[in-house]
């Protein structure tokens, strides 16, 4: 039989853990993040060079009632959210195919004691500035032709990663 929200038996764990979207811009990839941000228990979003639109009827579907669940801030410049959370000790991690950047699957983040891992445009992906500033660049290994994929599909795969080995703060 299957299970509802309150009957199911996860255990909750909060992950010192915060998602910076630099320029996400879909309506429907922002609902998504939101549902995926309350999946794994982070602390929040930030919202970078976008305006959340919580009227939005698309956003509103994908994200259900987890928009009520998750915290999230607007700030207009990625650059400077990214070197205050650098300031507050958080490692930054972007998620971006790189010359550099390593498989998402390869990284030990247990050694970081608080992580934001960064996101980018659909189109545009990571300004170059933050992934200069940025810890580690990841990536996720992909085996057909095309070399991306879609912002939360990427988000839902490096969470789970990270969340594999992260300490929970509760």
């Amino acid at each position: 039989m299957q299970k509802t929200h309150e009957t199911t038996d996860f255990e909750v764990k909060k992950f010192p853990l915060i998602l910076v979207l630099d320029g996400v811009s879909g309506l429907a990839n922002m609902g998504s993040l939101f549902r995926l941000a309350d999946a794994f228990n982070i602390e929040k979003i930030i919202f970078c060079g976008t305006e959340v639109n919580l009227q939005s009827n698309r956003l509103r579907r994908t994200a259900r009632a987890t928009v009520k669940n998750v915290i999230f801030e607007e700030h207009e410049n990625s650059e400077v959210v990214c070197r205050s959370l650098k300031d507050e000790d958080y490692s930054l991690v972007a998620l971006e195919i790189a010359e550099e950047s390593v498989p998402v699957e390869s990284l030990d983040y247990k050694q970081f004691n608080k992580i934001a891992l960064i996101l980018g445009n659909e189109n545009s992906g990571i300004n170059s500035g933050i992934l200069k500033m940025s810890d580690k660049l990841l990536h996720i290994n992909m085996f057909g032709r095309n070399s991306s994929m879609n912002v939360t599909h990427a988000a839902g795969i490096a969470l789970f990663e990270i969340t594999k080995s992260l300490q929970p703060v509760r």
